[in-house]
């Protein structure tokens, strides 16, 4: 069966299409999204603690190039089979390169379940992706955008990237993780590690009634988005795991950053291209990465990048 975390999701998604009256708080999602972010960046510094060497540059350094050409490689895409505008393109390869904190979670409890072996700088691959695909993106808009349109200075879009909340909770969360390790901070760390799953439990459970509502109604019209939101997963997983394979990374691990590249952000992402690309639709980008590509990871992608990863790596 499923992880009972996905089941929560499907709750939300079937009680959404339902139309039913069931919905969380605004202040209570939002609350849940920042437990979430902080929570996994204790995980990811509490692991790092005493583990952090020089041998993982190497590693690190191949993460952060995939974010950087990822965008590069769907924004022609974009453009071409998807007939999408420069700003759309844009907006699109920006959401694609980089990462669903969502499905990170997902897939680090999928991990946990499986007993999966991971490395303790997994946490970082989020930063590590999503902050160069954000930037390629605007940059690849500022390249190919007629000068009459909106621009943003790159300290302007620096802060917008760096600051976005998330960014902040994960990053802040890595460094006071790492600082006191799973021993010292334990009065504070073992409540957040502890309730873990149930915090993202019913984060998955608003996670499934946003998909639905952003399904309803379906813009017919960018049918080839929709597929390629459902296909590029299966692409996108597959560039992870050639980099786990060159950089020999065990299966937990593996699994993570295959995860990771096949997602899409819903948070980061929109946050950053709707400062700074205010031509693009973000909603159809919500649409394509919050309501078919973080289903399709969730409920396939992962049980599917795992076995993929058992019959083609060890």
């Amino acid at each position: 069966m499923p992880d009972i975390v996905v089941m929560f999701f499907v709750l939300g998604l079937v009680a959404g299409l339902l139309k039913s009256d069931l919905s969380i708080p605004k202040a209570a999602y939002d609350t849940l999204s920042l437990l979430l972010m902080l929570t996994i960046g204790l995980k990811g510094g509490m692991g790092l603690h005493g583990n952090l060497t020089w041998s993982l540059v190497p590693e690190l350094l191949l993460v952060a190039a995939l974010g950087a050409v990822i965008p590069l490689l769907i924004f022609p895409l974009a453009k071409s089979i998807l007939r999408l505008s420069i700003a759309d393109s844009a907006s699109i390869c920006a959401h694609y390169g980089s990462v669903s904190a969502g499905t990170f979670a997902v897939a680090l409890a999928y991990a946990h379940t499986q007993n999966l072996v991971l490395g303790p700088e997994t946490t970082l691959y989020l930063v590590l992706l999503e902050l160069p695909a954000i930037m390629v993106g605007l940059a690849l808009y500022r390249r190919y955008a007629a000068p009459t349109q909106t621009q943003v200075t790159k300290l302007d879009l620096l802060h917008e990237t760096f600051t976005n909340r998330g960014v902040v909770l994960l990053a802040g969360g890595v460094i006071i993780g790492y600082m006191y390790g799973p021993l010292q901070g334990s009065e504070v760390t073992t409540l957040f590690i502890g309730a873990f799953k149930a915090i993202l439990a019913i984060f998955l459970l608003e996670m499934g009634l946003t998909a639905a509502e952003t399904l309803r109604p379906l813009p017919k019209a960018h049918w080839r988005l929709f597929i390629f939101a459902v296909l590029a997963p299966l692409a996108l997983a597959s560039l992870g795991m050639l980099a786990a394979a060159v950089l020999a990374l065990p299966a937990g691990s593996a699994l993570i950053l295959a995860t990771l590249t096949a997602s899409a952000s819903y948070i980061a992402a929109p946050a950053a291209i709707r400062a700074a690309i205010p031509e693009a639709d973000i909603g159809l980008a919500m649409l394509a990465s919050l309501g078919f590509t973080f289903p399709f990871n969730v409920m396939i992608g992962i049980p599917l990048y795992d076995a993929w990863i058992h019959a083609w790596m060890l």
